[in-house]
Order: C-alpha cells, then sequence, then structure tokens
C-alpha cells in the first residue's frame, strides 16, 4: 500500500540558519513528486526531515496519517536511494539487496523471491554474484534500487540518484524509474535541480527556493502557468526569455514596449493580459518561452501572431532545432527555430512569436499579473 505524506508548518533551522521556513504540503498516496531548485534551496533537508535523517525545529510530519516526529527512519516504512548509491563493496549484489532483509530477519525463502522479482525488473538478475566494483554507474544504480524495492515500503525517496550518470544513461534510468512507479504505484518524492527530470517523471512539481515553496502542481501547468519570476526562469531549458519593458495603449490595444528598444519594436498583449486594466507606463515583464519564437512564415498562420525584426547574435545548432540569440533593447533574448530556417550572426533576422502564450508579470514583485 502507498501511503500519502502531509507536511503542517514544517520548520528546519540549523543554529542562526533558517534552512526550511514554514512548509505545508500534501502529498497523496501514490504520487510521484518531484522538489526541484537551485543548490541550496533546501530541498534535500526536507527529503532527510521526511526520511527523519534530520528532526524538525518546529511542525510536523505525517506519513500515512501518523505523525513520525519521533519516530526511527527504520520504523517509517519509507525506502531511500541516495546519490552516492551506498553499496558494501565487499559484498556481491545479491548479498547488497538482501541485507537490509537479513537484519529485520525476513525468512530465506521470501528474500530469495524478493531478489529473483525485482532483480529481474531492474534487469540486473545477470548481475547477482558480482561486486560492485565490477558495475557499471548505472548498473550500480539499478542495485541500489533494488535494495530499495525489496523492502516493499509505503514511500520510496529519492536523492538526486541520476546525478552521477552520463546523460545518456541518465535519461535511460529516467525511463526506468518512471515505468517503476506507474508498475507498483508507490509514493515516491524526488529531489533534483535537473528540472527536465523534474518535468519527465513528475505527477506534481514542489519548485523551492530559499526554504519555500514557490509553486507546487503538475509539471503542465507549472511551465504554462508559472506564479512567478523565478518559477517562470527555473522551469524550461532554454529558460524563459523575460523582457523587461512599459506598458502603453494605443487605440484600444495594450502593448509592451522593451525598455531601451526604438518605439516601433512593441509586443501586443492578447487575451486576458489584453484587456485587463492595467495603468500606463507600468513597468512589467515580458515571458517569451523560446519555442513559441520562431521565423516568420515557417508555422501555420494563427490568431495571436506578432512579428518583428531584430539583429541575431549566435547560432547554436543542435539537431531537431536551431537556437538563435538575437537583442532587444541590450537584451539577450533565444528563439528556438527549425535547421533550415537559415539565419547568420550580425544579420537581421525575422521573427514570429505567439503572443498567446506570453506570460505579464509585475517588474517589483516577480509576481504574474
Amino acid at each position: 500500500m502507498a501511503s500519502g505524506i502531509r507536511l503542517d508548518k514544517v520548520r528546519k533551522s540549523f543554529g542562526a540558519t533558517d534552512v526550511i521556513k514554514g512548509i505545508d504540503l500534501t502529498i497523496e498516496p501514490g504520487e510521484f513528486v518531484v522538489l526541484v531548485g537551485p543548490s541550496g534551496c533546501g530541498k534535500s533537508t526536507l527529503l532527510n526531515l521526511i526520511a527523519g535523517l534530520e528532526t524538525v525545529s518546529s511542525g510536523d510530519i505525517l506519513i500515512g496519517g501518523q505523525n513520525v516526529n519521533r519516530v526511527p527512519p527504520r520504523d517509517r516504512d519509507i525506502a531511500m536511494v541516495f546519490q552516492s548509491y551506498a553499496l558494501y563493496p565487499t559484498k556481491t549484489v545479491r548479498a547488497n539487496i538482501t541485507f537490509g532483509m537479513e537484519t529485520r530477519r525476513v525468512p530465506r525463502d521470501a528474500q530469495e523471491a524478493a531478489v529473483e522479482e525485482f532483480s529481474r525488473l531492474l534487469q540486473i538478475d545477470h548481475l547477482l554474484d558480482r561486486k560492485p566494483g565490477q558495475l557499471s554507474g548505472g548498473q550500480r544504480q539499478r542495485v541500489a534500487m533494488g535494495r530499495a524495492l525489496v523492502r516493499q515500503p509505503a514511500v520510496f525517496l529519492f536523492d538526486e540518484p541520476l546525478s552521477n550518470l552520463d546523460a545518456k544513461l541518465r535519461i535511460e534510468m529516467r525511463t526506468e524509474i518512471k515505468k517503476l512507479h506507474q508498475r507498483l504505484g508507490k509514493t515516491v518524492v524526488y529531489v533534483t535541480h535537473d528540472q527536465i527530470e523534474a518535468m519527465t517523471l513528475a505527477t506534481r512539481i514542489a519548485v523551492m527556493d530559499n526554504g519555500h515553496i514557490r509553486q507546487f502542481a503538475d509539471p503542465a501547468t507549472i511551465y504554462e502557468y508559472p506564479v512567478d519570476l523565478f518559477v517562470a526562469g527555473f522551469m524550461g531549458s532554454p529558460p524563459m526569455n523575460m523582457i523587461r519593458g512599459r506598458l502603453f495603449h494605443e487605440n484600444g490595444r495594450v502593448f509592451v514596449l522593451p525598455l531601451g528598444a526604438r518605439e516601433s519594436v512593441r509586443f501586443p498583449l492578447v487575451g486576458a493580459a489584453g484587456t485587463a486594466a492595467l495603468a500606463d507606463s507600468r513597468e512589467v515583464v515580458l515571458g517569451l518561452r523560446p519555442e513559441t519564437i520562431f521565423a516568420a512564415g515557417s508555422e501555420l498562420p494563427g490568431p495571436n501572431r506578432h512579428v518583428f525584426e531584430a539583429p541575431v547574435e549566435v547560432v547554436e545548432p543542435t539537431g531537431p532545432d536551431t537556437m538563435l540569440v538575437f537583442q532587444i533593447g541590450g537584451q539577450d533574448l533565444i528563439a528556438r527555430v527549425r535547421p533550415e530556417d537559415v539565419a547568420t550572426p550580425g544579420k537581421t533576422f525575422r521573427f514570429e512569436v505567439d503572443m498567446g502564450k506570453a506570460k505579464l508579470f509585475d517588474a517589483e514583485t516577480g509576481l504574474a499579473l
């Protein structure tokens, strides 16, 4: 059975330093929740509090409806997978996987059945008699996951488990972890600084910054409707373009005039932002995802398209896409265009942007408007 987790006004301080600053969070049974944020934001500390490796300074942690503030880690019905694998180098893969079951005096036949089931699931059944030093990084991580899985806990906790792997292995293991969650249906709390991992794995994402949760929602909502500039800038690769500008009204329409740009470069707001009662000359930040900016005429016509020109600074081919770095009013921006859309550094390029997908933020508070 999967268990839900609830954090109620949880705080953690180390001496005079507040690391977790009053977090409320409810994770439903069977959810895959990813804690994501920059280094030092408190995500690993929060995971350690759930695991019982750290004690809360105040507030409550409930797992399966039970307050576990004073419950030791071994009695919380959790299993944790670490970044460093934490395998015993002198023991075989089989012995590493069964070690926890032996200390809990699980019968031998039950141990064997669990090893057989999960080693086959993780495709490490042919490695059971090897030692960790004979394994690749990806194989070691599978063994660490097998050791956690055989416990069959109510909650799995992952602390940046893929950060030591190369890019190709990270993608493969990401897929394996998602398959495991879909098959087992257990509650997972997963820490990463990699927002692509967060987007691909999570049912919901908690974006953390400076000991707070800025936004907690499903990946599509986090990406399409960020609550503030921090979330908008952190989630996305390349990140969202942020154009500082001022609002002005003309002929019943609302435009953003980028700071430092000539007056002819203006972006018309559409939808709710285009009809809101926003004051003239109010300073705002216009958010445009790179994939919403493309070569003029390269996409099917749409109702909210706006064409503009800007000089290209850098051309970055990536294979399936080409990134064009360009400037407006001295601000560097990125467009994601097709490889066949030829651009030359130093030359003016004709862009088109889907303003229906533009985001608007208050320049002073950073909050979405």
